[in-house]
């Protein structure tokens, strides 16, 4: 039997298996390595995939679907004339015509893959990796994350010395940040970070508004059909830049052939932005791991949109070194799962090597807590499992009734770095009877086991009579929608004015709590500290008290600031 590696990406799609030369890239029915993650319902309700599922869709954009790796394990539609399809669904797609690809040149029947995933991807958007692979005809019992693949394609699991590199992965639709590190035959994430809306689709849309820009139009004035085709032009524009200055841009609008001429210098300043979200994860997963950019030996990148030289040119400045770009960026996490795919197979050619890697979010439980009146407050966020926590691991805090004669513990199982938890993300929860008992004098231990899949599994035990709960968290986290945002918006306008509104005073907050999901560990307790005696004097309305306070805090967030910085 052969395990196959795929790459499931945004863009582009890939798969392969393990040989004795090495892992090898299995071409699609067309003999092309790359299949375009591109799905379309032709007039006959025929599902078309890759390639031709994309030349469709620049004429049939209201029957095609793209770019749905970035809802994985959401609840949105995609509705392709009468059919109607979930991210997964779309994904098991890909996956299945990459089965049969593989089938066709291999030869024989393929039942088992490696699958690729993000590393900033969370557990719903693992498991809904998972189900596609299962839709798929597929077992997926391992995900690798796509900086590990790209580290085993690159054989640096054979470096002799002492290693540490970074992995900056921007694929078309997400963006990873991965800092490695090796020692004695151990391959260890040291920390992850990334943004998941971010890669080189934004990079090719920017350039589109330009030339809507440069036309006095806007995106939503023009039809669907009419953007598609702009937007596989400044595709072929935005790549142009690798060879000029200067780039024209022709594409069609309201039946008007339109051209825009754009410069590189332009072009740069237009996605300013962009890149500015490229340092912030690069400079979380450097404080995470406790280390500084000198520090780092090797940069890899990783994804198709690394070689637009804008990039290339951010990195170098950046790191203040060239990257490696010795295999395909396009096919370098597909061939690391191949590798992944030999390794899971006991291959014996890595009988020695040791993967780990870590927990790409925070997770924890809500709280109550106790203010200097003596009074509790609730809907605080315990962190139980920290992010870049390196798994497979299980954490346990012990938690105590709050209230004379409390029968019943809510345990809520949250996702997120936020220090309240209406601002993280809910998994689930579970109840679990106590005995009758005064505060503080019943309690309860909450054990979180997070596995290298990314499946959480939470077990409450009542100490005092041992009694158990155990709930393995397979509801998908829901995001606010629009009308949900704009009702908490009024609901907090509607509130009197008070100190905490004062400028000067929401900055502290709100910077704290930005320190608050930046840091870890006790750094991280005594931000949370801060800001609730911070809020404590506020309450108090002493003017003097406040100004007094906020000099105080403020000096410590500096501190605080300064050793982040690198």
């Amino acid at each position: 039997m052969v395990n196959i590696g795929i790459d499931l990406g945004t863009t582009n799609s890939l798969v392969s298996y393990w040989t004795e030369q090495g892992p090898v890239i299995i071409p699609n029915s067309l003999g092309e390595r790359l299949t375009p993650s591109v799905v379309s319902v032709d007039d006959n309700g025929e599902i078309l995939v890759g390639q031709i599922a994309k030349e469709r869709q620049i004429f049939h954009p209201e029957s095609s679907a793209s770019v749905f790796k970035r809802n994985m394990g959401s609840k949105k539609v995609y509705k392709l004339l009468d059919k109607e399809f979930l991210p997964e669904e779309l994904s098991a797609l890909i996956l299945k015509s990459l089965k049969e690809d593989a089938e066709r040149f291999l030869g024989i029947p393929v039942t088992e893959a490696v699958i690729s995933v993000p590393a900033y991807f969370s557990d719903s958007q693992r498991k809904a990796t998972q189900r596609a692979g299962e839709l798929a005809g597929l077992r997926v019992e391992r995900l690798v994350t796509e900086p590990t693949a790209a580290a085993l394609a690159y054989g640096l699991h054979n470096t002799k010395s002492d290693t540490k590199f970074l992995v900056f992965d921007l694929g078309g639709g997400t963006f990873d940040v991965s800092i490695l590190e090796l020692f004695n035959n151990i391959m260890e994430v040291r920390a992850v970070a990334g943004d998941n809306y971010l890669g080189g689709e934004d990079f090719t849309e920017a350039l589109a508004a330009m030339f809507l820009k440069h036309h006095n139009k806007k995106s939503d004035e023009i039809n669907d059909k009419d953007y598609s085709l702009l937007k596989k032009e400044a595709e072929v524009g935005k790549r142009a830049f690798s060879d000029s200055r200067i780039v024209t841009l022709s594409s069609k609008v309201d039946n008007e052939l339109l051209e825009c001429e754009v410069s590189l210098d332009d072009y740069e300043k237009s996605v300013k932005g962009l890149l500015n979200r490229l340092r912030e994860p690069v400079e979380r997963a450097l404080s995470d791991a406790s280390l500084r950019i000198s520090d780092i030996d090797s940069i890899l990148l990783v994804g198709g949109a690394t070689k637009l030289p804008i990039i290339r040119s951010f990195v170098s400045k950046l790191f203040g070194k060239l990257a490696y770009i010795n295999i395909n960026p396009d096919e370098v996490v597909a061939l690391g799962a191949a590798v992944q795919a030999a390794l899971k197979g006991k291959n014996a050619a890595f009988k020695e090597i040791i993967l780990t890697d870590v927990c790409p979010y925070t997770l924890g439980t809500t709280v109550s807590v106790r203010k200097s009146h003596g009074q509790f407050e609730s809907g605080h966020f315990l962190p139980i499992i920290e992010r870049n926590t390196t798994i497979p691991v299980s954490k346990v805090e012990r938690l105590y009734t709050v209230y004379d004669n409390q029968k019943v513990i809510n345990v809520e199982i949250l996702q997120g770095e936020s220090r309240l938890s209406k601002d993280n993300i809910y998994l689930g929860e579970l109840n679990i009877s106590v005995p009758s008992a005064s505060a503080g004098n019943e309690a309860i231990d909450v054990r979180y086991t997070y596995d290298i899949n990314g499946i959480l599994e939470v077990e409450v035990t009542v100490v005092s009579t041992g009694t158990k709960k155990t709930v393995v968290i397979e509801k998908n986290p829901g995001h606010m929608t629009k009308e949900e945002i704009a009702t908490r918006m009024e609901a907090l306008a509607s509130l009197k004015i008070h100190p905490r509104e004062n400028h000067e005073n929401k900055l502290i907050i709100t910077r704290g709590e930005r320190l608050f999901e930046e840091n870890l560990g006790e750094a991280r307790q005594e931000i949370g500290r801060l800001i609730r005696e911070f809020e404590e004097i506020l309450e108090r309305q002493d003017l003097k008290e406040i100004k007094d306070a906020r000099v105080r805090v403020k000096n410590i967030f500096d501190s605080i600031d300064t050793k982040g910085d690198f």
